[in-house]
């Protein structure tokens, strides 16, 4: 997939304001400083179309960028921010709940994961509140340049492991370096694969 275009569109904390139109849509969410806006750069081939902060917790809002005239990228509130106010952290949670569950045009969720680090109870708590909810999504594992290639390797297959505790299959995965550019042709080959898939849902 070559990207033409990427437009910003809105920004709002309520899913009944979302954009209307019938387009796929693809939800990008992850735990705070998980390197989600530099990723969204990397894919889009863009500088700032999200914006990247040193202070985690920096997206507070459900935002759309239209891509291409033909999909939608959603950057959504990051989780586990321990900085965010108590009741911030509930209202983020409220309205990323309802945008989860009532947004029908979503086709597939991305949890980025910082593949430095060994599993969290937060991002699989999440996982699982997508699966209980019958939400396709995969894992992306960022920031793999900060690892040898053999480290990385490891650490992932630790990772899926830990995973098949609970799950009785994996979700797709990608790996990714926003340095580098790694998984950026497999992460757009899969959009639009899935876009091709359900292109009739959205006649």
């Amino acid at each position: 997939m070559k990207i033409r275009s990427a437009e910003f569109v809105m920004s709002n904390s309520n899913v009944t304001n979302a954009p209307k139109e019938r387009m796929p849509e693809y939800a990008f969410i992850g735990r705070s400083n998980v390197g989600k806006s530099s990723l969204i750069n990397m894919l889009m081939e863009r500088k700032d179309l999200a914006k990247i902060s040193g202070k985690p917790g920096k997206t507070q809002l459900i935002n759309h960028f239209k891509i291409n005239d033909e999909w939608f990228l959603v950057d959504l509130p990051g989780y586990g921010y321990a900085k965010v106010s108590k009741k911030k952290r509930t209202i983020f949670q409220f309205f990323i709940e309802n945008y989860f569950k009532e947004r029908e045009q979503l086709v597939c969720t991305f949890v980025l994961i910082d593949s430095r680090h060994d599993p969290q109870k937060i991002d699989l708590e999440f996982m699982k509140f997508l699966g209980e909810n019958q939400i396709p999504f995969c894992i992306v594992f960022t920031k793999a340049d900060k690892l040898g290639s053999s480290k990385i390797n490891k650490q992932i297959t630790s990772y899926k492991k830990k995973l098949l505790n609970s799950w009785e299959t994996l979700p797709t995965s990608f790996i990714t370096s926003s340095n580098t550019g790694l998984g950026r042709e497999e992460f757009l080959k899969f959009i639009d694969g899935v876009n091709q898939d359900v292109a009739k849902d959205f006649k």
